[in-house]
């Protein structure tokens, strides 16, 4: 079943308004923090390629064809690939810095997706993220986990209670405190492979 994130003309109003209510910050320095190389990760409509400073050389790669066209409309001279996160199709420590914004919610299988990054990212690069994640109230977590079955479904996949944070720590990265942000169940930070 199609959910939000793969209708592109619903998606994007969405995405505007959370940005205008203070995810546009958080945007603009997840994209910041890029250099050299960089893969943006399901980028979606293409709403962080705009952002990248002049210098960065970015890679959009997204599973959904009607996201990417939405993306070639925003950034027509950007690279954009189809493919999933899970199956990377790039050689091992091509790139510098991993973007990825709001999107390892909804990988099918994020373990395996974030053992995809870590293999694409040099020995010495960034993953950088934006996420939301799950609650550390536990009134609000039991509410995520009864909601996850109906928003995984109309949303296309997301899963409101994954913790990805911890996710990301048991796939061999370390989370820096420089940058690192929580305001409610939103999370943004940058990590290094743990070599």
């Amino acid at each position: 079943m199609r959910g939000l994130e793969q209708i592109p003309w619903l998606y994007d109003p969405v995405c505007a308004l959370y940005e205008w209510l203070g995810l546009g910050r958080w945007r603009r320095w997840l994209v910041e923090g890029a250099r050299g190389l960089a893969l943006d990760v399901g980028c979606g409509t293409g709403r962080n390629l705009p952002l990248y400073r002049e210098g960065v050389r970015v890679i959009g790669l997204d599973p959904a064809w009607e996201s990417l066209q939405r993306a070639r409309q925003r950034a027509p001279r950007a690279r954009l690939v189809r493919g999933s996160a899970e199956a990377l199709p790039f050689r091992d420590g091509a790139f510098d810095t991993v973007v990825s914004g709001l999107v390892f919610c909804s990988v099918p299988d994020a373990r395996r997706g974030l053992a995809e990054v870590r293999r694409v990212l040099r020995p010495e690069g960034r993953l950088r993220m934006l996420e939301h994640v799950r609650s550390a109230r536990p009134w609000k977590a039991r509410f995520q986990d009864r909601l996850e079955r109906f928003w995984v479904r109309i949303s296309g996949g997301c899963h409101p209670n994954r913790d990805t944070e911890r996710v990301v720590e048991a796939s061999g990265f370390a989370i820096e405190a420089d940058g690192r942000r929580a305001k409610g169940d939103m999370r943004r930070f940058s990590a290094r492979p743990v070599h």
